[in-house]
Parts: structure tokens; C-alpha cells; sequence
């Protein structure tokens, strides 16, 4: 009696009173199965929910983790390095390869054609006059005068196939002057101005930069393949159209056009 006074019977879920309730009652029922598993289906249930809250929480920092690690490995260039040995030496006790069979003898054949019997007798053929007579004999020359002022034929052009193509790789690839790739990156790190619009949204990361170096050497064809905003993409693309002329790259011994992309970062110093 002094349990059923207790406060804690007011709790639908108290083990005591589920078991007191269902003595006398069919135990498969299933209210005295969720009464009895109640406690775990909620702390189970709480924990999930907690599990998920958080995830959905740590999602976007998750997310920004693996994209800067995925661009770092997708920027960092892959090293592969091939060891070249020697071919092992011949066997001298090796016997040489026999030779190739000699290709069968030609035989060559004449085609011999039956004589034809006629009615009538052939003449025969007038035979050339010799050598000497020819000498003696005037031949005349025909000359034509030209047409005053006629100019000459054109010469026939020859159309690169190339020309208009633009290559990713090429068997010479353009180069920056005075330094290469190095001197490149060098130059953009002088010239590039960070936009006061940037700096005032605190706005920071890299902009990707598309350009093409024609066949002379020229800047062309300039735009953000991925940008940032707040003026950063505008100042990526002046500092580029800004270079000096690049040495044009080559494929099959003449100049083409190849495309390159660059990032340019921008970063805010404290």
C-alpha cells in the first residue's frame, strides 16, 4: 500500500506499476510492451535526434574542409618518377636468327600473237627519213608576244589547319618572358591591387583565371572560369590583360594558340 502512495506512481511508465497493472492480464498486449520499453525507445529516440541535430549543425564546416582539401590536391602537381635500366646483354652463345626464305624467281613470259592471213597484199610502212635530211630541213618557229602589262600567276597559299585551333598541351608550350612560370606569378604578386570593396566585406579566397596566348605571343580570350566578387574578379582580369608578351608556343613546328588557367589569391593580412 505505501508503493501505491508513492508519488512516483503518478508515472504511467514505473515499472512497478506496469507489472501491478498487467498481473492479472494478458502480458502480449501491446500496451504493456510499449509501456515496458518505453524508457529505452526514448532515450534511443533522444539520442538520434541529438546525433542528427548535430550533424546538421557541423555540416557546412564538414563541407568546407573536404572542398579546400579537394582543391589543394587537385592544384598540387603529381610527381612520377621512371627509372630507366639497361636491356640485359646479349647471349653470345645465342645462335643468330636464320634468314629470311629468298622470295621465288620471276619469270618473265611474251605473248606470242598468231599471224593473221588477209586477202590482200599490206603495203609496207613508210620508214622515217634519216638523221642527216632532218638536219637539213628549215623548221620554222612560231613565236607569240605577251600581253603588255600581264603580271604573273599568284602563288598558291597554303591554309594552316591550325590556325584558329586552340591547345590545351602542345609540343612547345608558351612561356612567360624572363622567367618562366615563376617570373609569371612574380609579376601578378606586384601588380595585383586588392579592391577596397574586398577589404570592406572582408571578402578573401581565389579567383580562376582563363587566358589564351595566341600565335604571336598576345593575351587574349581573358575570363573568370570561378570568381569571388566584391571587385576581385575584375582586378584578376586587368592584372592579367596587363602582361607582357608571352614567347607562343609551337606544335608541328609552327605557332599556335594554347589556353591556360591561373589562380590569383587574395588574402587579408591582419
Amino acid at each position: 500500500m505505501s508503493n501505491i502512495l508513492d508519488p512516483s506512481w503518478d508515472n504511467v511508465i514505473n515499472s512497478d506499476r506496469v507489472e501491478l497493472v498487467f498481473e492479472n492480464r494478458n502480458k502480449d498486449f501491446g500496451a504493456y510492451v510499449i509501456r515496458k520499453g518505453y524508457t529505452k525507445t526514448a532515450s534511443r529516440a533522444m539520442l538520434i535526434s541529438i546525433s542528427f541535430f548535430t550533424l546538421c549543425i557541423c555540416a557546412p564546416v564538414i563541407y568546407k574542409l573536404i572542398s579546400s582539401n579537394i582543391e589543394k590536391i587537385a592544384e598540387k602537381p603529381i610527381e612520377v618518377t621512371v627509372e630507366l635500366k639497361e636491356p640485359p646483354p646479349l647471349d653470345k652463345n645465342e645462335p643468330p636468327p636464320p634468314p629470311p626464305p629468298p622470295p621465288p624467281p620471276t619469270i618473265e613470259t611474251v605473248k606470242f600473237t598468231p599471224p593473221v592471213v588477209v586477202d590482200k597484199e599490206i603495203a609496207e610502212e613508210e620508214q622515217p627519213p634519216p638523221q642527216e635530211k632532218l638536219n637539213e630541213t628549215n623548221v620554222g618557229v612560231v613565236t607569240q608576244e605577251g600581253t603588255e602589262g600581264a603580271t604573273e600567276l599568284p602563288p598558291e597559299t597554303v591554309v594552316d589547319p591550325d590556325a584558329d585551333k586552340v591547345f590545351t598541351y602542345v609540343e612547345e608550350m608558351p612561356a612567360f618572358p624572363n622567367g618562366g612560370e615563376s617570373a609569371m606569378y612574380t609579376f601578378i604578386q606586384k601588380n595585383v591591387r586588392y579592391p577596397q570593396m574586398a577589404v570592406d566585406a572582408n571578402i578573401t579566397g581565389k579567383v580562376f583565371v582563363n587566358f589564351v596566348v595566341d600565335q604571336n605571343g598576345n593575351i587574349a580570350e581573358v575570363k573568370v572560369l570561378r570568381g569571388i566578387g566584391g571587385g576581385c574578379d575584375e582586378e584578376a582580369i586587368r592584372v592579367i590583360k596587363a602582361m607582357p608578351k608571352w614567347t607562343p608556343g609551337k606544335q608541328n613546328g609552327r605557332t599556335v594558340k594554347v589556353s591556360f588557367n591561373v589562380p590569383i589569391s587574395f588574402t587579408l593580412r591582419n
